[in-house]
């Protein structure tokens, strides 16, 4: 533990989580107000979430990291089992079709938020188990037999990524699929793995999500309306049309925050899925702009910190963490802006929902101690 903390990254995270919680507190207010008579509904909750994944992050950062290590597949095997417990009848709870959340003394959560930081945890400990660092260049296999590559790190991860696969695919939870399966394909590939496995899996992972596009009509149809917006401007195609609207109206400056026209229950999902599309509306180009700039130093501080480190269970983790919430936060902005499908993707920090946030939170707490561990 002689390193210092990344400062730049302890910066950059907290402002994205405070400027999260700070714009969520001007938008919820009227609709908190509406719906339980108190202006500091959503805003309480959120702080709660936040306040949770802090404490979290306090006990993971007194833990060494051999010790995070080891406890890893416990870790994981906890959240699969509440990930299937969301079907038990007394503890599952659906909303719009979906059955992805528990709830337990009042409280919900959705589990498969946390596969995804257990599933990066768990593939950072098989791979480092199995490969150890020959060159500066990075991670190199190190396995004298093929077949042991096969059976000790290729098999294991695929059977991983399979039951993700299968839990989403009943939690009916594609866009959480394509964040896991495409941070976890990257993580397995930087790691110096055989590149054919990589392009298996990808194939395994891309041609899944098309079965289950096609022969799912909601999904089809969240497709074609990328395709084609404009087919149907009030039904399917009305969120991604006034998306664009709030964008559009919020002009270089914005409207001013707490100002804007399209939370009043023209926007859908405005506290959620399109809430960049709200503070471009109230921010303006500029605002939208410092956003991308401060999940861009997010990415660039968070590999640094990967990098700086020698510790291959360390590297892979650091480097799939800053992975999976910068790739979830470009997600969501493109399919604000009409660049990609709308599916129900949280923008790190900013959206509403606890789960999400208590564990990006989490991850934020990891690249920290990995920071200071070296």
């Amino acid at each position: 533990m002689g390193k210092h903390l990344n400062y730049q990254f302890l910066i950059i995270s907290t402002l994205l989580i405070v400027l999260g919680i700070l714009f969520l507190a001007a938008l919820s207010a009227i609709t908190s107000m509406q719906t339980f008579g108190n202006t500091n509904y959503y805003l309480f909750r959120q702080l709660t979430s936040a306040l949770i994944g802090l404490v979290l992050s306090a006990i993971i950062f007194i833990i060494p990291l051999n010790v995070l290590k080891k406890i890893t597949p416990v870790f994981l095997i906890i959240v699969i089992l509440l990930s299937v417990a969301v079907f038990i009848p007394f503890l599952g709870n659906s909303f719009w079709g979906a059955t992805r959340w528990i709830s337990i003394g009042g409280k919900t959560m959705q589990p498969s938020e946390f596969l995804k930081i257990a599933s990066i945890l768990y593939v950072s400990a098989l791979i480092s188990n199995r490969f150890s660092v020959q060159s500066k260049r990075g991670l190199t296999p190190y396995l004298k037999k093929g077949y042991e590559n096969f059976i000790k790190v290729f098999l294991p991860f695929l059977i991983l990524l399979a039951v993700i696969v299968a839990i989403l695919y009943l939690q009916r939870n594609l866009s959480t699929i394509g964040i896991i399966g495409a941070t976890l394909i990257i993580v397995y590939f930087i790691s110096g793995t055989p590149l054919w496995h990589t392009l298996l899996t990808f194939t395994f992972l891309l041609s899944t999500a098309i079965t289950l596009i096609v022969t799912e009509p909601y999904r089809l149809q969240r497709v074609l309306t990328f395709l084609r917006p404009e087919a149907d401007p009030l039904g399917t195609g009305l969120q991604v049309k006034q998306s664009l609207i709030a964008i559009g109206s919020g002009g270089i400056f914005g409207k001013g925050l707490g100002l804007s026209i399209q939370k009043f229950n023209f926007l859908p999902q405005a506290m959620s899925d399109s809430v960049f599309a709200i503070l471009g509306e109230e921010t303006g180009i500029i605002g939208t702009s410092i956003l991308v700039i401060l999940f861009l130093l997010f990415l660039y501080f968070g590999l640094k910190i990967a990098k700086s480190t020698t510790d291959k269970f360390a590297k892979l983790t650091a480097a799939g963490i800053t992975i999976w919430i910068t790739f979830q936060a470009f997600l969501n902005i493109s399919a604000n802006v009409g660049l990609f499908p709308l599916g129900g993707i949280p923008l790190p920090f900013f959206s509403y929902g606890g789960s999400h946030l208590i564990v990006e939170i989490i991850g934020v707490g990891l690249l920290l101690k990995i920071s200071k561990s070296g």
